[in-house]
């Protein structure tokens, strides 16, 4: 378990303030599932912060939150 303060978890902490702790929880989970089918799928590493993805260069279709390395 991480302690550290990441991008998923800033955006799964707003969903549970918008619309309940339940949906925020599969909301993350689905989240979760997409990023690792996607490392999977690339064989590509996850970075925590957004900083790290900046200094590589920017794929189609990322997000600022979603990020995962080349």
């Amino acid at each position: 378990r991480s302690k550290k303060w990441c991008a998923v978890k800033a955006w799964g902490v707003k969903i549970a303030a918008k619309r309940g702790h339940k949906r925020a929880v599969v909301a993350v989970a689905r989240k979760l599932a997409v990023i690792m089918h996607r490392m999977w799928i690339d064989g590509s590493a996850f970075r925590f912060s957004a900083q790290e993805e900046s200094a590589g260069s920017p794929k189609r279709g990322t997000k600022k939150t979603l990020a995962i390395a080349s």
